[in-house]
């Protein structure tokens, strides 16, 4: 992956059980989850991930129940011990942290907001967006201006002297947002952050994170179970099957190439003209095409542009960003695109960005 890397996960490797160490061994020789819990009793958590999580862009790990997604998410800021591997924070393995240095990274560096708010319910809106600050030792003079501005920022403007109990759930889970973010760590780990929340509210959540990520390039690492979320939110979707890595990437290729029939079955009933972009599928060149219907975004859905098209599948099209062209589109590779694909198979004239 180009760019800078804020998190590196390297061999990682997580057996729950009393005899982890021995587990592992028949893990590396090759045993699968299910034999390894029927023969030993362990349960397989991990196995063998490596990832690289991009800095300032939103990483989306996603799976069914039991895929280990949760698991993953506790071992970056060691709220789990690993049986195996390295984590690497900033360039450093965080598996070599002492208690102290470890303290630091959960209060400094990484944020983490959770499925059920996780909020004090004794303590007043303000007060819990300053909960880094009152760790810290700080009163709450300190923390007020910070914290005040960080709850207008994501729409709790006048709401500091409520109390959680007070607030919806929409409106709790964004004091769990403000108070990430009155932390001022680079890092925030949301753990299925939006899927207690109603569907409208949740779509509301989604779109403040895409609107904050846009100003403030946080290294988000999301956890969900709902690929049209992962799709919405993913700079890097990971999708984890049994503790394994099954296919990680660009999700924009991942919805185009799938790796294998479980990655086909996944993306199978998306709504491919919604989801993927003129980017994925334009042809890359700067040369002057030939008779055009007009110019098109890069970043334009698919969606938008069969409505622009009216359907009509022998247009091409200039594709500009920031005002120069990157590509052309030809309709006929955008009906291409909306059928799925099987895996290795791949539309003609389709590239990926």
């Amino acid at each position: 992956m180009s760019g800078d890397i804020k998190i590196s996960v390297r061999n990682l490797y997580k057996i729950f059980g009393n005899n982890p160490r021995d587990a592992l061994a028949k893990v590396r020789a090759g045993m699968g989850k299910t034999e390894l819990q029927r023969e030993t009793g362990h349960v397989l958590g991990l196995n063998d991930i490596n990832v690289d999580m991009p800095s300032g862009k939103t990483t989306v790990i996603m799976g069914l129940s039991g895929s280990g997604k949760s698991t993953l998410i506790r071992h970056l800021n060691r709220l789990i011990e690993p049986t195996a591997g390295e984590v690497h924070v900033n360039g450093e393995n965080i598996l070599t942290y002492g208690e102290r240095r470890l303290r630091q990274l959960r209060q400094k560096e990484m944020s983490m907001v959770f499925q059920k708010f996780a909020l004090l319910p004794h303590r007043t809106v303000l007060e819990n967006a300053g909960t880094s600050w009152q760790i810290a030792g700080k009163s709450k003079r300190d923390y007020a201006d910070e914290a005040r501005k960080w709850l207008n920022r994501v729409g709790l403007e006048g709401q500091g002297d409520q109390y959680p109990a007070q607030l919806s759930g929409g409106m709790q889970q964004r004091v769990g947002i403000a108070r990430a973010l009155t932390s001022n760590s680079d890092i925030m780990l949301m753990d299925e952050a939006f899927s207690a929340l109603d569907p409208l509210i949740r779509t509301d959540m989604q779109n403040l994170l895409v609107e904050l990520q846009n100003e403030l390039a946080k290294t988000v690492i999301f956890i969900t179970h709902d690929l049209d979320e992962a799709l919405k939110l993913a700079d890097h979707l990971v999708i984890l099957k049994d503790g394994l890595v099954v296919q990680q990437g660009e999700p924009q290729n991942i919805l185009l190439n799938p790796s294998d029939p479980y990655i086909e079955a996944f993306v199978s009933d998306i709504n491919r003209a919604r989801v993927l972009r003129v980017r994925s599928i334009m042809e890359k060149t700067a040369d002057l095409p030939g008779a055009v219907a007009g110019e098109i975004d890069y970043d334009a859905t698919l969606e938008s542009v069969i409505a622009v098209s009216k359907g009509d599948t022998t247009h091409n099209y200039r594709v500009m960003q920031s005002g120069r062209q990157v590509g052309v589109l030809h309709m006929q590779d955008l009906v291409r695109a909306l059928v799925p694909l099987k895996p290795g198979e791949r539309t003609a004239g389709q590239q990926t960005r």
